[in-house]
């Protein structure tokens, strides 16, 4: 699996594997039994080198939006399947192994992102400290309160987590709030950052989505009925909740709608952290061969351009430094956005379109929207 160039400097050990400081002979209890992956070595022309490790039967390695899957190759005739995968300076991603139809957690390293995913990071990436390391096995504490929300706008019913980190303050609605719940530990994330003080009292309401691409896109009716009936539900619920100073915190198609809640509805929201906000996006993106082939900036861009955005928007927008193609569409949402008067925070983190990569930028800039 070792692309020309990529190679890790050579070792005298004898293991093929000495290299990522793993020894003994492939395949036996011993080797396995000292196994942790993903192991890194520096590439010989920048960059890294991850071996990655699975024991059994074939099998491949898929990434978030990172990379197309790897094949793992077998070493010998022995149970050990391995894959040496050059990666760029600076990346934390989610992966899993797939065995058929199945995927499977990484059995040798132990942060994990729900039952069967895991979370590489080269080296050199950014520290993420209020964010515990979770092994695929645990199960994610949930909220004390959780709110039963049957919309008569959006259709269907849905559990609604909340909670008070500090004590709680401003209401900070996450969007795909299952994921922050059972993927991500982010009421553990929260409390940390706040028992440092990088962090004011908040309430957390974690919003699951039904139908992610029909809800966060425009004219859905989602902020119409957060407006009317959920956030009426968290203001009587036994959990202070300021919903004077809303934060909505989004990623992806998430992020967008974030942002176009700011910009139809300010009297609702003024405070947006935005992750890789899709804003490639447009009515027409779905007609296209390639939706990023769109205007860059897509709708909320024309949107902007337009009719400027409302007085006193304080919004942070964050993206994946590897998210090559969307860069342009962020690039021009957040020049335009500045532009109209809104204050602005600009970030990059050290990812892929992946929620692992985004979650320090969560926190810091939840943080800062609320100054």
């Amino acid at each position: 699996m070792t692309e020309p160039g990529h190679g890790p400097a050579r070792s005298s050990g004898s293991s093929p594997f000495a290299a990522f400081g793993l020894h003994g002979a492939p395949g036996t209890d011993a080797f396995w039994a000292a196994a942790r992956t993903p192991a890194p070595a520096p590439a010989r022309d920048g960059g890294w080198l991850a071996l990655f490790l699975w024991r059994g039967s074939p099998a491949s390695i898929g990434f978030e939006s990172w990379s197309e899957p790897v094949p793992l190759r077998r070493w010998g005739g022995t149970d050990c399947w391995y894959a040496k995968v050059p990666m760029p300076e600076r990346l934390r991603v989610t992966y899993q192994f797939l065995v058929d139809d199945t995927a499977y957690a990484d059995p040798f390293n132990p942060a994990g992102a729900g039952g069967d995913r895991s979370i590489a990071s080269t080296p050199d990436a950014p520290a993420q400290p209020h964010w515990p390391v979770v092994g695929a096995d645990d199960v994610l504490p949930l909220p004390r309160t959780r709110l039963r929300w049957t919309s008569e706008r959006l259709g269907g019913r849905r559990t609604v987590g909340v909670h008070p980190v500090g004590g709680g303050g401003p209401v900070v609605l996450l969007l795909d709030g299952d994921d922050w719940l059972h993927l991500h530990p982010a009421m553990a994330a929260f409390d940390s950052a706040f028992a440092a003080r990088e962090m004011p009292p908040v309430t957390l309401v974690f919003l699951p989505a039904r139908d992610r691409a029909a809800e966060f896109g425009a004219g859905s009716g989602l902020w119409e009925a957060v407006r009317d009936e959920l956030l009426p539900l968290v203001a009587e619920s036994d959990v202070p909740a300021d919903l004077t100073r809303l934060v909505v915190a989004g990623q992806s198609l998430g992020g967008l709608s974030a942002v176009n809640a700011a910009l139809e509805y300010p009297e609702l929201v003024s405070r947006v952290a935005c992750q890789s906000g899709s804003f490639w996006w447009t009515p027409e993106a779905g007609d296209l061969a390639d939706p990023f082939d769109g205007p860059a900036g897509g709708a909320v861009a024309a949107r902007l351009r337009e009719r400027g955005g409302p007085a006193g928007l304080r919004i942070a927008f964050d993206v994946g430094e590897h998210e090559t193609r969307m860069l342009p569409h962020c690039e021009r949402v957040e020049a335009l956005a500045r532009a109209a008067g809104a204050t602005v925070r600009v970030s990059r983190s050290a990812s892929g379109h992946d929620r692992a990569g985004w979650r320090h930028a969560l926190l810091r800039d939840v943080a800062w929207t609320l100054g």
